[in-house]
């Protein structure tokens, strides 16, 4: 009677403390964790491209930005971005076209110095969100791809992504035509987030 009572007692602890573990592990797992782009080490960029007349391609990047993140690889659906572009920090390695791409014409920085993206959804290989430039809102989606995650040399976590997209200028008020051809703008977003 003893031994099946000692019995019992440890098949009922031993469930008990592995439906405990397994509960703190789904909770552990099911947490997400929240990133700040590495904007300090600079292991970042937005890179963009456009036609110019239909003959070749114009590259250009953004200097000065940031962000964040939160991620986990067991639920996607809590996962979010959040850009801010100083549209001032343009860059197409030629300063007199930069001054024309600041002006009226294009990005207008003088009267709206930032521009940005926030996330509303993700599926693993598509990010929805509204992109806010010149002023005017509108839904976009980008391409995502993973690059990686882990530990770091220094005792820190990073994840890394890369996104592409493209868009028409005119749809978020860009005053400036240079034909059909140098219509649509493609950007390249590559972010290394360290966990907070």
């Amino acid at each position: 009677m003893k031994k099946l009572t000692l019995a019992k007692t440890i098949t009922s602890t031993l469930a008990t403390t592995l439906l405990t573990a397994g509960l703190l592990g789904a909770s552990f797992t099911a947490q997400a964790a929240d990133y700040a782009f590495d904007k300090k080490g600079a292991h970042q960029f937005i890179q963009f491209r456009v036609q110019h007349l239909g003959y070749s391609w114009l590259y250009g990047r953004f200097n000065d930005f940031d962000g964040k993140f939160t991620y986990d690889a067991n639920d996607l659906s809590k996962a979010k971005v959040s850009v801010t572009i100083n549209t001032a920090s343009v860059d197409s390695n030629h300063a007199e076209r930069d001054k024309h791409l600041r002006s009226g014409d294009f990005l207008s920085v003088d009267s709206f110095p930032e521009a940005k993206f926030e996330s509303t959804s993700f599926d693993g290989s598509m990010l929805s969100g509204n992109l806010t430039l010149l002023g005017v809102t509108k839904p976009i989606q980008i391409a995502v791809e993973k690059i990686g995650e882990g530990k770091d040399p220094w005792g820190g976590y990073r994840a890394g992504f890369e996104g592409t997209t493209k868009f028409a200028m005119a749809d978020f008020g860009v005053k400036k035509s240079l034909g059909p051809k140098s219509a649509i703008v493609e950007m390249t977003l590559s972010v290394e987030g360290i966990r907070k």
